[in-house]
């Protein structure tokens, strides 16, 4: 087992709000790409779905969930290519799922996010034949 130690970096944060139609992941992407984010992590996000395309653990496809949302918890990470993101949520009766993240999630009122960038790395992925799936590698940037 390898694990990948880089020096420590210096971190620098965007504040951004996503409004009611928008898609989750298109609209992180439209923003990590027009900020030339390289390596970045979900700090901190609040607000509510229309929509949570999850995918369960150890399921091949996702399930797409329809009501009123609030968002629990959203975590992960984003690189210029791809992201890798689980959102804890709870319906109208205060019943909570959570999983991997799909497009399809939907904003409703509000998405309020703040996304931490690690300036001196770049993150990508790569196939992992441990976990057969697409992994975090993580590198150091080069300017």
């Amino acid at each position: 087992m390898t694990t990948t130690q880089l020096p420590l970096s210096t971190a620098r944060f965007l504040a951004l709000r996503l409004l009611p139609g928008e898609d989750l992941i298109a609209g992180l992407r439209a923003h990590i790409a027009r900020h030339g984010i390289q390596a970045a992590w979900i700090a901190g996000a609040v607000g509510s779905l229309t929509h949570a395309n999850l995918r369960y653990a150890a399921q091949p496809d996702g399930t797409l969930l329809e009501g009123a949302f609030e968002v629990i918890a959203l975590g992960g990470t984003l690189d210029p290519e791809s992201e890798h993101l689980h959102l804890s949520i709870s319906d109208e009766q205060g019943l909570m799922r959570g999983g991997h993240v799909l497009p399809g999630c939907r904003v409703r009122t509000t998405l309020e996010l703040v996304i931490g960038e690690l300036q001196e790395y770049r993150f990508t992925r790569a196939p992992c034949p441990q976990s057969g799936y697409e992994e975090l590698l993580i590198t150091p940037r080069t300017l």
